[in-house]
């Protein structure tokens, strides 16, 4: 999914006096848990495990967004497109030309890049489109096709493991909120698809990690991979690159931890090699 951009609410750098620092990150621990807004996102902490970072996360707040809250966000994101966007209409548009007619969305939500998309590009008659979220976002997801999917491409599934024989795993702005990495996803399909098309992930040049982030309703542990880490861990599987972009527009401040900061995170198109195809059916 497309999420807004984080703004940072630390002001100023983190002092190197222990005592200040820690009133500092005192202090910012309280605006970070009280943050409600859902126009930005902010982010606090640094932990090596996925179940690290959800540990941090207080019992009285909802964790991800399997609840009620965060399956409302992101409506007015089925109606337009921004410039993050072009990058994968483009690439998407070339799969399907190439015969990609069963897209499976990771942590698509309702639909958002299915409905958006469809203003701009023809999709084919046999187009289907599988979303895979968690099951708040999916009924949500399915109230809102009844209403406003005619045609009936769209279906809703919590497992990654239903993407084994589509054509094409498309995340844009989901591969984050995983518990798992993609790769590890990829390697337990009989059937791994045939391309990948994955916008707006937090790639950091040397550091894997996580944090946590603040989506103004929920908190959600967050993970960030280090380049090599994440394009060796795909071209393991004999996923070729195709193309990689920049989106200056996104970025993660982690008070207190400016050296693994993004600035911009990145987008990223992968075909399967036609000997790896071979290989992972047989």
């Amino acid at each position: 999914m497309n999420t807004p951009v984080a703004t940072p609410i630390l002001q100023g750098p983190p002092s190197r006096i222990p005592f200040v620092r820690a009133m500092q990150e005192a202090s910012y621990a309280r605006r970070f848990l009280a943050h409600t807004a859902v126009t930005h996102h902010i982010y606090r902490g640094v932990y090596a495990t996925f179940d690290e970072a959800r540990a941090s996360i207080p019992p009285t707040r909802a964790a991800g967004y399997d609840n009620s809250e965060s399956a409302e966000l992101y409506r007015e994101r089925t109606r337009r497109v921004f410039i993050n966007d072009y990058p994968m209409m483009l690439w998407l548009d070339r799969f399907l030309s190439q015969g990609a007619r069963h897209i499976f969305d990771v942590g698509g939500h309702i639909g958002i890049a299915y409905y958006a998309y469809q203003k701009y590009l023809a999709y084919p008659a046999a187009l289907r489109w599988t979303v895979q979220d968690v099951p708040a976002v999916n009924a949500a997801g399915a109230r809102w096709a009844a209403d406003h999917d005619p045609a009936r491409r769209l279906a809703f599934t919590d497992s990654i493991n239903a993407a084994s024989g589509s054509d094409l795993l498309f995340a844009a702005g989901s591969l984050q909120y995983l518990e798992y990495t993609l790769a590890d996803a990829l390697l337990g399909m009989a059937q791994p698809p045939r391309f990948l098309l994955l916008n707006s992930v937090p790639v950091h040049p040397s550091q894997s990690y996580f944090t946590v982030q603040n989506i103004g309703v929920a908190l959600c542990p967050y993970r960030v991979t280090a380049d090599r880490a994440f394009l060796g861990s795909l071209t393991a599987l004999g996923y070729e690159l195709q193309d990689r972009w920049e989106n200056p527009q996104r970025h993660c401040t982690v008070p207190f931890h400016p050296e693994l900061s993004l600035d911009r995170y990145f987008g990223f198109a992968f075909r399967l090699s036609a000997s790896a195809g071979v290989t992972r059916s047989t």
